[in-house]
């Protein structure tokens, strides 16, 4: 299902097409990616089979967000490529069992579309929507060091507001966040 296209891209649910299940395994399963993604279980995944799994993580975390929050495949328009995937979430607390009434939203790239602005293109839509609804700010939460994805953050007009360790259990990210008033 389609969530929202942009000029270049189009943002659907992940399915369990053998293709988007190889291009999950193959993001999740590379090391430049997952060394990121430190609060992700299971990570970086060494059986291709694991895709299934995180796509069923997935759906069970949105099912009941009637399409609002969700971990989404960035689908390039031209070529028909996943570049990867853009999320849109409440934040998990602490404990991280606890959802916040925090926003978030994040980006993993396959190394092969790093460069060409899809996850600022995706993300910028993914705000764009969400402010709408009347959320008040949204946030990025980045590993210290990846310099990369702070760029990204920037880039969508988010203002580094420091480390802190309000969610995902008590761990230490750069913490990134956009107010609707900032548009």
């Amino acid at each position: 299902m389609t969530v929202l296209t942009t000029d270049r891209l189009i943002l659907r649910d992940w399915t369990d097409d053998p293709a988007d299940l190889a291009r999950i395994y193959d993001i999740y399963s590379r090391p430049e990616i997952t060394r990121w993604l430190a609060v992700s279980p299971d990570l970086p995944m060494t059986d291709p089979a694991q895709a299934v799994e995180r796509l069923r993580f997935w759906r069970d975390r949105h099912a009941d967000d009637g399409g609002r929050y969700g971990t989404w495949a960035i689908e390039v328009r031209e070529t028909g490529l996943v570049a990867g995937t853009v999320l849109l979430k409440p934040l998990p607390g602490t404990p991280e069992t606890e959802l916040t009434e925090d926003i978030e939203t994040g980006w993993h790239l396959h190394p092969d579309s790093w460069g060409h602005g899809y996850a600022t293109e995706a993300a910028r839509a993914l705000l764009a929507r969400e402010f709408a609804t009347g959320t008040s700010e949204i946030y990025a939460l980045v590993s210290p060091g990846n310099e990369p994805s702070m760029a990204v953050a920037r880039r969508l007009g988010m203002t580094h507001v420091g480390e802190r360790s309000d969610w995902y259990g008590g761990e230490l990210l750069e913490t990134f966040v956009r107010r609707s008033t900032d548009a």
